[in-house]
């Protein structure tokens, strides 16, 4: 059972955390706009498409286990989509936590 301290401590520390992300990552990113998000939602969105893609052609009415070439290119395409995924996921969550500036216009 968490303390009056501990609570007081894990308030205090949500606050230094979100002020110093604040600090370090706003300054060099301009505010956002839904126009600047488009973009790399495109990326991670064509580098599903891409890794989906792949599956697809291996599987297309081959009966025998993929060559070890195309589980490589299966596998690349998935790291490219799952970081893609993995950035954009991150900059939502610097924008939900209020890390980053959003401009309207």
């Amino acid at each position: 059972m968490q303390t009056n301290e501990g609570n007081r401590l894990l308030l205090e520390l949500e606050k230094l955390r979100r002020d110093v992300n604040r600090q370090v990552m706003n300054p060099p990113i301009p505010a956002l706009k839904i126009a600047d998000l488009k973009p790399v939602v495109t990326l991670a969105a064509q580098a599903r498409l891409s890794y989906i893609e792949q599956l697809l052609s291996i599987g297309d009415g081959a009966p025998d286990f993929p060559s070890p070439d195309k589980i490589s290119e299966l596998a690349q395409r998935r790291e490219a989509y799952e970081e893609l995924r993995a950035a954009v996921n991150a900059l939502e969550t610097a924008i939900e936590r209020g890390y980053l500036d959003v401009s309207d216009s």
